[in-house]
């Protein structure tokens, strides 16, 4: 009776959590029409008003009673507490409420995050942060960076264009280039701001940008502020890719394919030389994402290129971010010298921001140089996600198209359970975050585990055996 009994509880919490979940996704969606009826009602508003009522003659003499008479304007078009985005928030925190969720996201780490991490005084086992080759916080690194502040103090105060240029600017630059054997390369502020203004500036109203279907959001802000034309194509199938140019390419003047090293959600990585070959034939630009894969892939570390062995020119825009193998903040653009000098001109992203903070491209460089010295961080990283990968699948988790490299997801297909699996796992002593709709589709719903080349096997091993029970007690 005891089995049956607690069968039934586990049914009822499971249609419990189903009848939530889809009211919270009715109540979301009803959030979203209201925003678009309103928008609807606002533009057939302006219609009415510019068809008129009457000769202008006429409508002046109507006094200045009439005049006074505005229009009624909705609440959601001047309350930030009315915008469907805060909205649907509160929807979806009303929602764990009731389903008694502890909210996973903006945990205070007590100090520095790499394989481990110390949560509100919790010693725990980290796979919630890019500290791949563990170089933030690496003494080196935090030396170079102090003296960049002795030198140069905390801010250059002022764009690079007018007199926020430094040394450390330009040294930072060439290395990143001769990683690349490219001819120039820029950093910017902000890695999600690189992708932005590059793409967003490039290309405009009668060029066309194809992405992968997981493209990030930063490529996608970029090409809405082109005014390109936009298509995806399934994720890493350069043949749909091949068809959508042999179909489209003649219609536009520049067209840009935007890709990924590493794919961030799922750990895995296209194909590029046919990603090249279709940028050769239908003679287009390709620009490679390289947040996730420099220090991650190849057998120094030197990203996909390197991985696949191919030359510098073979893609027109290698991009990546600081903040992951090199420890600091910012993106980068690597090219020839027409590409690099034009966005150092006028990209606005880069000509109508600060330069960089000295400590930040001091600690990058200082990374990219012990990236050099010590490339066996590099092969022990690629072990321990290999390591990883192997024992949940053995253990019969679900890891999607991961290769192992960095990234390895543990799919649940639902954004409730994922949020309870990652409370779970930081009970039983590790950090490791959740990552739901709409980040990624309900039924791909997933933990992320991030690796480090400072992860143990035992831990590992440690890791991978709780994941497994806690997923089976969902």
């Amino acid at each position: 009776m005891s089995l049956i009994k607690g069968g039934l509880t586990g049914l009822s919490a499971q249609i419990k959590d189903k009848l939530i979940q889809q009211s919270l996704e009715r109540r979301l969606k009803q959030a979203g029409l209201e925003q678009s009826a309103h928008s609807q009602s606002k533009d057939s508003a302006k219609n009415q008003d510019a068809s008129g009522s009457g000769a202008p003659g006429m409508r002046s003499m109507t006094g200045a009673a009439n005049s006074c008479a505005l229009p009624k304007v909705p609440e959601e078009f001047y309350r930030f507490d009315r915008m469907p985005g805060y909205k649907q928030i509160k929807i979806i925190h009303s929602g764990a409420q009731r389903m008694g969720l502890i909210n996973p996201f903006f945990k205070q780490h007590d100090g520095l995050a790499s394989a481990h991490t110390q949560i509100a005084g919790r010693e725990l086992i980290n796979f919630a942060s890019y500290n791949y080759l563990n170089f933030s916080g690496d003494p080196r690194i935090n030396a170079a960076a102090a003296a960049a502040i002795e030198k140069y103090g905390t801010s250059v105060s002022a764009s690079r264009l007018v007199s926020g240029e430094r040394p450390i600017h330009r040294e930072l630059e060439q290395a990143i280039a001769s990683r690349y054997e490219a001819e120039d390369a820029i950093v910017f502020v902000s890695g999600h701001a690189t992708n932005v203004t590059t793409i967003g500036y490039l290309f405009g109203p009668r060029d066309l940008v194809v992405h992968d279907e997981y493209i990030h959001n930063s490529a996608l802000e970029g090409i809405k502020l082109s005014g390109a034309k936009r298509f995806s194509f399934p994720h890493n199938d350069w043949q749909a890719l091949d068809q959508l140019l042999t179909q489209h390419r003649s219609n536009y003047e520049r067209v840009l394919i935007v890709i990924e090293g590493i794919y961030s959600m799922d750990g895995d990585y296209p194909d590029l030389p046919k990603f090249v070959e279709i940028r050769n034939r239908h003679q287009v630009f390709l620009m490679v994402d390289e947040a996730h894969s420099l220090g991650v892939m190849g057998e120094r570390g030197y990203g996909i290129r390197e991985h696949f062995g191919l030359p510098t020119h073979s893609v027109d825009l290698w991009m990546g971010t600081l903040s992951k193998t090199l420890a600091g903040c910012g993106g980068y653009i690597a090219g020839e010298a027409a590409l690099i000098e034009h966005l150092k001109f006028l990209a606005p992203g880069f000509l109508y921001s600060v330069g960089m903070s000295p400590p930040l491209a001091a600690a990058s460089l200082a990374a990219l140089q012990c990236l050099d010295r010590e490339q066996g961080r590099v092969q022990k990283l690629q072990a321990r996600g290999q390591y990883f990968l192997s024992l949940a699948r053995a253990a019969g988790i679900n890891t999607g198209t991961s290769t192992g490299l960095a990234v390895v997801p543990a799919i649940i297909g639902s954004s409730i359970r994922a949020t309870r699996l990652s409370n779970a796992m930081l009970a039983r002593g590790v950090n490791v975050q959740p990552i739901l709709y709409p980040a990624v589709p309900e039924k791909s719903a997933r933990l992320r585990f991030f690796m480090s080349c400072e992860h143990t096997e035992e831990e590992i091993e440690q890791t991978v055996s709780a994941l497994a029970e806690e997923i089976n007690k969902l």
